[in-house]
């Protein structure tokens, strides 16, 4: 028995990976989904997936690092729904793969705005929206990167970690009002990115296996239930925390 009828989801990043996976998981639990990603054509693709499966959902375009698209997108949810009960905060980038001393400046300041600033953004007009309904649930992705290092990502693993304190700091602030905010804390999820960085760097991938206590990588199915859970209310005495899901990767 789906345990969301009515209640409306706003994932990011939806057109792909653990975005379109957390997409339709909310669809099966019988929430509205609001898919959003600047790929419309990637974004319009999980809409049509879920509408499939008997689902509801619209897709809404939106770079999570400007001001005007994200207000554009939270007034469109709720224009469209009147409500937003949970939050997905989900779109990212990996940027590109250098030392710190030869990062760029261009590379540090789009991952920063659009990982970091981003899910601020988000948070900045989703929660308004969510005091007005006297609550709700919000769900950052950061990554094991936000827990530990890993080299020639610094811009990479800065917003990760950033996350993390954002979400621990707007946990706190908004813990008596009826609003629980998590992060969850990927592994090596086989998607869109793993295959870019194996691309470009064919070793890595063997490598990111052997990292993984469990010996494989982990699914974008994997996360969404994760964050299904973080969203329930099996989880309402969960806030301010950044849940690792990947395979004993931080427990080595």
């Amino acid at each position: 028995m789906p345990q969301w009828k009515e209640q409306v989801a706003l994932i990011t990043g939806a057109g792909s990976g653990i975005g379109r996976a957390a997409a339709l998981a909310f669809a099966d639990e019988g929430a509205r989904v609001i898919v959003s990603d600047v790929q419309i054509e990637n974004g319009e693709q999980t809409v049509q997936e879920i509408r499939a499966r008997k689902g509801e959902a619209i897709f809404v375009k939106a770079d999570v690092w400007k001001k005007d698209d994200v207000a554009n997108l939270i007034k469109q949810t709720i224009e469209r729904y009147g409500r937003l009960d949970f939050a997905f905060n989900n779109a990212g980038i990996e940027g590109a793969m250098a030392t710190t001393a030869d990062c760029t400046e261009e590379n540090w300041d789009r991952t920063l705005a659009i990982n970091l600033k981003g899910i601020w953004l988000c948070m900045k007009y989703e929660l308004p929206r969510m005091l007005d309904r006297g609550g709700g649930a919000i769900v950052n992705c950061s990554s094991v990167a936000g827990l530990v290092g890993f080299p020639q990502l610094p811009a990479y693993v800065a917003s990760k970690h950033g996350i993390v304190g954002l979400t621990r700091t707007a946990a706190l602030e908004y813990a008596k009002q009826g609003i629980r905010i998590n992060a969850v804390c990927p592994g090596v999820i086989h998607t869109a990115m793993i295959d870019r960085i194996s691309q470009q760097h064919p070793e890595t991938q063997a490598q990111f296996i052997a990292g993984e206590p469990v010996g494989r990588m982990g699914t974008p199915e994997e996360i969404a239930a994760s964050v299904i859970w973080l969203c329930s209310d099996r989880a309402s005495f969960v806030t301010g925390q950044a849940l690792a899901v990947d395979g004993g990767w931080v427990a080595q």
